[in-house]
């Protein structure tokens, strides 16, 4: 075993200043010489360590940890065009290959990452074999793709760093999505080797689709001619022709027609079979064409037997105009309006609406007409558009440059139920309203019932939600259900109802965690209903009743007290249990003015909702007493040449002008006194189109005195042009699409009128993936007049793009459809891309290697092929150490001037070695020898002091005029004896007077004073 810990740098080369050490030693053994041989060695020692501590924290030392465990991780391609089969052999194959060459004792690892379009960890990397599986389950359904791109890079991601890694990889190599080689290389040069496990594709016979060729410019009446591309892929002994039939379909417009069905034979190799057609109305078309073998056996897929194609013809100005089917003929006047200013106009009814993006974009504006969002009295008449629908709506608008206009009527905009779409994000007013000085404008409670249909209460929780969503924040809302303690509301106490507009999103809240428990009686909840609704300051009153009708009837009292407070109760019958039940719903809607619906599936409840709706929105509908006449605000295109004078209208729905300087207010009413909820007609742009409100309706109701104005045409006529989508002529623009690889081209050509090419043009493009979302896409000049954009095109189904040449230009737009996945192209392993992931390197490494195939049965030889085996670079983690050697290289600094600074007598480790052995140590001889010798000295000093005090004596003579008092001398004999006893007796005391030496000095000074005197 290896030692798993070593030293390594980040800056090796300051290592060099290692070579300073000598010279350290040079200068310091002579500048240290004073402090001995010893402590000199020590603290040239403490300076060397210091030094070398310095320098390798000046290097970045690191700890290096070095490990011989490898980690793999097994890479099993899920895509369509491996066989179910083989992708069970992979696991079954992993499994083996792990339980037979992880080392156990080593702690190796294994983990499997499968993949197809997405890539997704099946299994961790874990320290034990892999259990047995019967399937792959976390893919999901995604494998109409390969992505080996992604699966690489997932697989680097969840590897750990501190073993040697090895990616397995089992496929046939037909990557569609990504580029594989680029991140492989990455992976490589971090080490990681990589194996290849080929999968190889049975050849079938198999015939493919490849396309429908149609011409780039298609105009009205003029024949062109399509081709459909189809390859006859044949089995090696195969040598007849596969036979089978051809069915080319046109779609326009939800209308489908049958082109060509008609028997044909195909070769191997590319077939083309030409197609004349003729195209007499301007709009957009979707081709179909279909190829039905005639044996099984002929073809191996069917995903790729279908191939679609979509191209717009232009044609002059064509209008959509969408109506209620309850009041056909109501815009009639108008429509023939717009056709004498040569404006075409197609009626649709709100239950026969459009089905696709596709079919919009024959029309280059869509008119609303008074229209609500759902429409109809039963749910087996309801109509309504759908959520996909309003989202087709905006997109057109938003993204593909067409005109979008609402025109009011008693059941538009907010009172037609459109609050909360996205169509209201899309217009220059709000369909709620927030201005203060309007009281609410209607109250809704709804009583839920727990059902037995499937997810009843999953679909009484939408409802209530949609509830909440699109009232206004002015109005009131409220839910009763049925709980543990009885009939209760959800929120408001004892009230019940609430302002929507502070309470929305706690309300919401509330819904989510709502369970409808199972009412038994109707009358407890009707009568705190009808209360509640009492007490609210609403002026539209309503409740909705959802159940099965299975609680009793509610008393005769209680549902007079709805009818005299004119409040209303629509029912809702969901999985009834008979006649009984719903008749007792019935009844209650019909004594109170309701409706009665009967929803057979949850998914029929929200267009019911969305009909009821309309009762509590219709206080939106402004109807002053003698009417009021619009006024114009504001100068606009739209009103060039129209007379400012405008007639009298005798309603509209009340709205709220957006916060926006984009919206522009052109026509206003006088009344009500906020003008803000006042407009007749408002317009803005939104995206790449242009979006207009008309509160008020064309003339059936509200504008009848316009219907007699004289500028009637030229008003509706200039709206109507304004929003278009630019119908001119295109010049000597063109575009095209090309799919391949996974994205979608789109190359535009651009050229002047005398054939120049135009360059620099900054071009605004868009598209849409077949979910209506927008997708990036940005035009580039690569060429003169030429400009190349594109985007991925991931998904099956048709992809719509616009793109405005410059300002003021007519867009071009066109359609490209993605009838399935390259997956469903490619029939043969791509060898080529194996061979090539399994000899990249990796960085301290050997070059991988590619196996034996995988058969239809795991083979003992496949299983033999260590993927733990050694050949990568081992493991290493780092650490930095730098700062733990800076700390010890400054506590090592002290040591080195404690030596300088500090003599230490290592003496006592010999007294201590001698007391160990119980000899009388040196130190105590030597003591006792130091001690007799200090007393010899003492008693020598003692005899020495009494010797020159006995030699002391003061005699009384005179000599040379000087003469010593009898009685001083005495008096110092007298005081000699005394001051000796003094001290052999009180010794303690003799600081407290002068010594001897000093009385005799005194005394001598005395006498020469008294001598002179």
């Amino acid at each position: 075993m290896m030692f798993p810990t070593r030293l390594g740098f980040d800056q090796p080369g300051y290592l060099w200043l290692l070579l300073l050490l000598p010279l350290l030693w040079w200068f310091g053994f002579s500048s240290l010489a004073a402090l001995g041989r010893y402590r000199r060695a020590f603290a040239l020692l403490f300076r060397s360590v210091v030094w070398t501590g310095i320098v390798l924290a000046l290097a970045g030392v690191q700890l290096v940890w070095v490990s011989d465990r490898v980690t793999v991780m097994y890479l099993l391609d899920q895509s369509e065009s491996i066989p179910r089969v083989k992708r069970q052999v992979m696991l079954d194959y992993v499994i083996s290959n792990v339980r037979r060459h992880r080392d156990g004792g080593r702690e190796d690892r294994a983990g499997i990452v499968v993949f197809g379009r997405d890539a997704s960890i099946e299994i961790p990397p874990f320290d034990d074999d892999i259990p047995p599986l019967r399937r792959l389950e976390s893919l999901g359904d995604r494998t109409d793709a390969t992505n080996l791109e992604a699966a690489l890079n997932l697989a680097q991601a969840s590897m750990p760093e501190d073993t040697s890694r090895r990616i397995v990889i089992v496929t046939d190599g037909n990557e569609n999505i990504g580029q594989a080689r680029k991140l492989a290389a990455r992976a490589t040069e971090a080490g990681i080797g990589i194996d290849v496990v080929p999968v190889i594709i049975d050849a079938k016979s198999e015939v493919l689709v490849e396309k429908i060729d149609l011409p780039d410019n298609i105009r009205k009446g003029q024949p062109f001619e399509a081709r459909i591309v189809i390859s006859s892929y044949a089995d090696a002994g195969a040598s007849d022709p596969v036979q089978g039939k051809l069915r080319v379909k046109q779609k326009v417009g939800g209308q489908e027609s049958l082109l060509l069905e008609q028997p044909v034979r195909l070769d191997p190799g590319k077939n083309v079979f030409p197609l004349r057609h003729q195209i007499e109305q301007p709009a957009g078309y979707t081709y179909e064409a279909e190829f039905v073998p005639n044996s099984v056996d002929d073809d191996g897929l069917r995903q790729n037997n279908t191939a679609t194609a979509y191209t717009y013809v232009r044609g002059k100005g064509r209008v959509l105009l969408i109506e209620d089917k309850a009041r056909l003929g109501d815009f009639d006047l108008m429509t023939d309006s717009l056709r004498d200013a040569n404006i075409e106009v197609v009626k649709q009814s709100s239950d026969a609406l459009f089905d696709s993006l596709a079919e919009l974009q024959a029309y280059d504006a869509v008119i609303l007409a008074g229209v609500p969002r759902a429409a109809g009295d039963s749910d087996e008449k309801l109509s309504s558009f759908t959520d996909e629908q309003i989202e087709m709506l905006v997109r057109n608008t938003q993204q593909l440059g067409a005109g979008l206009l609402m025109i009011g009527g008693p059941e538009a905009f907010g009172a037609g139920g459109w609050s909360g779409t996205e169509i209201e994000k899309a217009m220059p007013v709000d369909f709620k309203i927030r201005n203060s000085k309007i009281q609410a404008v209607g109250a809704l409670a709804c009583i839920m019932h727990a059902s037995e249909m499937a997810e009843g209460n999953h679909w009484q929780k939408v409802i209530a939600r949609a509830a909440v969503e699109q009232l206004g924040p002015a109005d009131y809302a409220g839910v009763l259900h049925w709980t543990m303690n009885g009939d209760a509301w959800l929120w408001g106490g004892r009230n019940g109802l609430l302002e929507v507009g502070p309470n929305r999103k706690a309300m919401l809240t509330a819904i989510g965690r709502m369970t409808p428990g199972d009412m038994p009686q109707f009358d407890p909840a009707m009568r705190m209903a009808v209360a509640g609704l009492t007490r609210t300051p609403a002026s539209t009153k309503h409740c909705i009743i959802i159940s099965d009708g299975d609680p009793s009837d509610p008393l005769p009292a209680t549902v007079n007290a709805f009818k005299t407070n004119n409040i209303t109760i629509s029912t809702v019958a969901v999985a009834s249990h008979g006649l009984t039940e719903s008749a007792r719903l019935r009844k209650i809607a019909q004594d109170t003015g309701g409706k009665y619906y009967e929803a057979r599936s949850g998914k029929a409840l929200p267009r019911i909702f969305q009909r009821e709706a309309r009762r509590v929105s219709r206080p939106l509908v402004f109807e002053p007493p003698g009417g009021a006449t619009p006024q114009v605000i504001f100068p606009h295109a739209v009103l060039d040449g129209v007379d400012r004078v405008l007639p009298n209208i005798n309603g509209f729905v009340l709205t709220q002008t957006k916060d926006s300087p984009l919206a522009q207010v052109l026509i206003q009413s006088p009344k009500p006194d906020s003008p803000e909820n006042a407009t007749i007609l408002a317009v803005w742009t939104y995206g790449l189109g242009r979006t207009a409100v008309l509160t008020t309706d064309a003339g059936a109701r509200w504008a009848a005195d316009w219907n007699e104005w004289g500028g009637y045409d030229k008003f509706y006529a200039q709206l109507v042009r304004w929003l278009m989508r630019p119908t001119g002529d295109t010049g000597k623009f063109s575009i095209a699409t090309h799919v391949r690889d996974g994205e979608v081209q789109v190359v535009v050509n651009a050229l002047n009128q005398d054939d120049s090419f135009l360059n620099f043009l900054e071009m605004n493009a868009s598209a849409l993936d077949p979910n209506l979302k927008p997708v990036p896409l940005r035009m580039r000049q690569t060429a003169p007049g030429r400009y190349v954009g594109s985007f991925a095109a991931d998904e099956t189904g048709s992809y719509f793009v616009n793109v405005v040449p410059g300002p003021g230009a007519s867009p071009l737009t066109t359609g490209v459809t993605v009838p399935y996945s390259d997956e469903f192209r490619v029939r043969e392993t791509n060898r080529a891309l194996m061979q090539s992931l399994a000899t990249l390197k990796p960085r301290g490494g050997d070059a991988g290697e590619v196996t034996v195939p995988l058969d239809d049965q795991v083979s003992e030889t496949l299983v033999n092929t260590n993927a733990f085996r050694g050949g990568l670079a081992l493991a290493r983690s780092f650490r930095d150490a730098w700062p733990w050697f800076v700390l010890v290289s400054c506590g090592l600094f002290l040591g080195d001037v404690f030596v300088r600074r500090v003599a230490i007598n290592f003496d006592w480790m010999g007294r201590a070695i001698a007391r160990l052995r119980g000899q009388p140590g040196q130190r105590e001889t030597t003591a006792t020898a130091r001690l007799d010798a200090l007393q010899k000295s003492k008693d020598s000093l003692g005899d020495s002091l009494q010797r020159r005090k006995a030699s002391v004596r003061f005699e009384a003579t005179q000599s040379e005029g000087t003469a010593v008092d009898e009685s001083t001398i005495r008096g110092l004999r007298t005081q000699e004896p005394r001051s000796e006893a003094k001290s052999n007796a009180a010794a303690p005391n003799e600081a407290e007077g002068p010594s001897y030496t000093e009385r005799l000095l005194e005394a001598k000074r005395r006498a020469k004073r008294e001598k002179g005197e």
